[in-house]
């Protein structure tokens, strides 16, 4: 991954009405020393981020990611980000990125511990070659997650909504799918439901249905399946949110894990067992999520 831009923010209060934000921002060589090591972002992992695609310069979906970010924020009760401060960060580096496709990445840690604030940066890279998982396809192995549908009702200090710094379990994930002989992870419940991917959101097609499981049951709600959504109604496709059984990943017509930046990547064998791609609709899903989408 090419490192096209990093820009350091000096985070100000959330209600501030200032409304020039230029000398809160303070440009890094992507190679250069920016954090200091007591960052509990690096000690701990402790703080949330977003990833934003781009798509020719523009960034997409900018305030839902910024949404997500101030919910992330107050689950793990961190500062509450100043949305004009960001959206003045997203657009200098996007000013940065090249034609095709690019990836920002907004990240708001704690800081140093007992410091006097927290540490945020933006980062646009050139995002990773997603050509073969769009459309070849990824195989995806089912991992239990470790917990039973109810935990986060049970036990919120978790965080299971939110989109930490804290990523091993993720990591640790998709290298054990691997090891099983699979490209990507899909984590499951101990008593046998869908969750989602280590990075990414589910979504599966039964019929003229498209379905993707409970936001509430301890997951991430998906910035860019939400907009998928919203363009498959528009199309006339009927669109819900269930509890989805592991069984519906093989009974379903297709299925995709869908990211800000793989974008949509139709699921092609589940636990070894091949799985039918709709390679038309994943190309009618992918044009749709590679267009300018605010």
């Amino acid at each position: 991954m090419a490192w096209r831009s990093v820009l350091l923010i000096d985070p100000v209060a959330s209600d501030s009405s200032r409304e020039d934000y230029a000398d809160t921002f303070r440009p890094v060589a992507p190679d250069a020393p920016a954090l200091r090591v007591g960052d509990l972002s690096a000690q701990r992992g402790d703080g949330v981020f977003e990833s934003l695609g781009v798509v020719d310069g523009h960034p997409q979906e900018v305030e839902p990611h910024l949404a997500r970010l101030v919910h992330s924020a107050a689950l793990c009760e961190l500062p509450e980000p100043h949305l004009d401060q960001w959206r003045a960060a997203i657009a200098r580096v996007a000013a940065d990125a090249l034609a095709g496709e690019s990836v920002i990445k907004l990240i708001l840690s704690r800081g140093v511990e007992h410091g006097p604030a927290p540490t945020a940066w933006v980062t646009l890279a050139d995002a990773p070659d997603s050509t073969r998982a769009r459309t070849e396809g990824v195989r995806i192995a089912t991992l239990d997650r470790g917990y039973a549908l109810d935990a986060p009702a049970r036990a919120p200090w978790l965080l299971l909504g939110a989109k930490t710094l804290s990523y091993a379990v993720n990591m640790a994930a998709i290298r054990e799918a691997k090891r099983r002989g699979a490209d990507d992870a899909v984590f499951v419940t101990s008593d046998g439901f869908v969750l989602e991917a280590p990075t990414a959101s589910v979504v599966l097609r039964f019929g003229d249905r498209f379905v993707t499981p409970e936001p509430h049951a301890g997951i991430l709600h998906g910035t860019t399946q939400r907009s998928l959504f919203a363009h498959l109604e528009r199309r006339g496709f009927e669109t819900a949110y269930e509890t989805v059984p592991v069984a519906d990943l093989q009974r379903a017509d297709a299925a995709w894990v869908l990211s800000s930046v793989r974008l949509a990547a139709p699921i092609s064998a589940g636990d070894g067992a091949g799985k039918t791609v709709d390679r038309a609709m994943t190309d009618e899903l992918n044009a749709y999520l590679l267009s300018p989408r605010d």
